[in-house]
C-alpha cells in the first residue's frame, strides 16, 4: 500500500511541475512578459518532451537502444499532414480534422513500430542501433522522392515529378518531393502541446507501474530469467516499441500543424534529431521519466536564452551537457545524492516528532 502511495506521489509531482509550468507560461503571456522568441519555443517544447518520453519507453525501460525515433516522427508528421490536406473540403473543421490526424498518426507511426520491431528486436545492442537508424534514413529519403496528387479519378502517384502524375484539371499536388506538403492549418497551440505531453506522460507511467510495465523491465534486467517464468519476450518487448513508435507520431503531428510547410529535412527528420532525442534521455537518467522532460526543456531553452553571449553559448552548452551527465551517471555523484536524500528524510522525521 505504501508503494502505491509513493508511485501516485511521484506520479502526481511529475503531473503538477507540467501544470505549473502551463500556468507560469500563460501568466508571462497574457502580462506581455514573454518575449517572441520564447512563444515560438513553446509548442517545440512540448514536442520535444513527448519525443524524450516516449524514447525512454524503449531506451530507458525496455533497455534497447534505438536511433529511428526521428523516422517514427517524421511518419507521423506527414500521414497527419496528408490526412489535413485531403480531408479540407470534407471536414471544413481545422479543430476536428487535426484531432483525427494525431490519432492517424499515432496509428501509422504504431504500425510501422510493429512492422520494424518484429524482425529488429531479435537483435541486440549496437546491432538494433544500426538498423532503427536506417529505417529513419529510408524513411526521410523516400518521402523526399515520392509526388502524390489528387483529381477527379482519384491519387496519382511518382517517383519523378508533378508532371509525370497525370493530373485533370481539377488535380491538386499534395506531396511535391522534397518540397513537402504546404498549406497545412497552424492548429498547434501551445495548450493542445501541454495536453498532449500529459496524456503522453499517462500512457507511459501507468504502463511503467502497470504488471506490463514491470515485465518489461525484468526484460531489461536479465531476459533469461524473465523468460525462464514464463514471460513472452517478444510480446512486451513489440508493445513497448509499438507505444514508443506512436507517441512519436503524435509528436510529429503536432510538430507537422506547428509548421506552414513540411519537409524531410535532415535537420527536422535525420540523424542528428535522433541524437538529439536520445541526448535528453540519457542526460535525464535512463527510466527517470521527470529528468527526461527537464532535460527536454533545459537543452532545448539553454542555446536560446544564451543566443546574446553568441561566442560563448555552444561552450556553455557543452560545458552543461558535461556537468548533467557527471551529475545524472558518476557513482560518487549518485552515491552522494542518496545520502543527501537520506539525510533530507532524517531531518524530516526528527521535525515531525518535535512537531507531535
Amino acid at each position: 500500500m505504501k508503494s502505491k502511495n509513493k508511485i501516485l506521489v511521484q506520479n502526481s509531482i511529475t503531473y503538477g511541475l507540467v501544470i505549473l509550468c502551463w500556468i507560469l507560461a500563460e501568466v508571462l503571456i497574457r502580462t506581455g512578459n514573454m518575449s517572441s522568441l520564447m512563444k515560438g519555443l513553446l509548442v517545440p517544447l512540448c514536442i520535444y518532451v513527448i519525443l524524450a518520453v516516449s524514447l525512454n519507453l524503449t531506451v530507458g525501460i525496455l533497455g534497447e537502444l534505438s536511433l529511428g525515433h526521428a523516422g517514427f516522427m517524421c511518419v507521423g508528421a506527414f500521414s497527419g499532414a496528408f490526412f489535413t490536406k485531403v480531408m479540407e473540403t470534407v471536414i471544413p473543421s481545422v479543430g476536428l480534422r487535426f484531432f483525427l490526424a494525431l490519432l492517424i498518426g499515432a496509428a501509422v507511426a504504431g504500425i510501422f513500430g510493429i512492422l520494424i520491431g518484429i524482425p529488429v528486436l531479435r537483435l541486440k545492442g549496437d546491432y538494433l542501433a544500426i538498423v532503427t537508424l536506417a529505417f529513419g534514413e529510408i524513411i526521410k529519403n523516400l518521402i523526399n522522392v515520392m509526388y502524390v496528387g489528387k483529381d477527379s479519378t482519384g491519387f496519382h502517384f511518382s517517383t519523378k515529378d508533378t508532371l509525370s502524375l497525370g493530373l485533370d484539371e481539377s488535380g491538386v499536388v499534395l506531396i511535391k518531393g522534397a518540397q513537402g506538403i504546404t498549406g497545412t492549418p497552424k492548429a498547434a497551440t501551445f495548450t493542445i502541446g501541454v495536453l498532449l505531453v500529459l496524456l503522453t506522460l499517462f500512457i507511459v507511467l501507468n504502463l511503467i507501474n502497470s504488471r506490463t510495465g514491470r515485465a518489461i523491465m525484468s526484460i531489461r534486467d536479465n531476459r533469461i530469467a524473465a523468460e525462464s517464468i514464463g514471460i513472452n519476450i517478444t510480446k512486451y518487448k513489440l508493445m513497448a516499441f509499438a507505444i514508443s513508435a506512436a507517441l512519436a507520431g503524435v509528436a510529429g503531428v503536432l510538430y507537422a500543424h506547428n509548421l506552414s510547410s513540411l519537409a524531410a529535412t535532415p535537420k527536422s527528420f535525420g540523424y542528428n534529431m535522433s541524437i538529439m532525442i536520445l541526448v535528453f534521455v540519457v542526460l535525464g537518467g535512463l527510466g527517470n521519466i521527470r529528468g527526461s522532460i527537464i532535460a527536454a526543456v533545459v537543452l532545448t531553452m539553454l542555446p536560446e536564452l544564451l543566443r546574446g553571449l553568441n561566442d560563448y553559448r555552444m561552450l556553455i552548452y557543452a560545458v552543461v551537457l558535461i556537468v548533467m551527465m557527471i551529475f545524472n551517471s558518476s557513482p560518487k555523484a549518485i552515491e552522494m545524492r542518496a545520502v543527501f536524500m537520506e539525510k533530507l528524510r532524517k531531518n524530516r522525521k526528527s521535525t515531525t516528532k518535535e512537531a507531535a
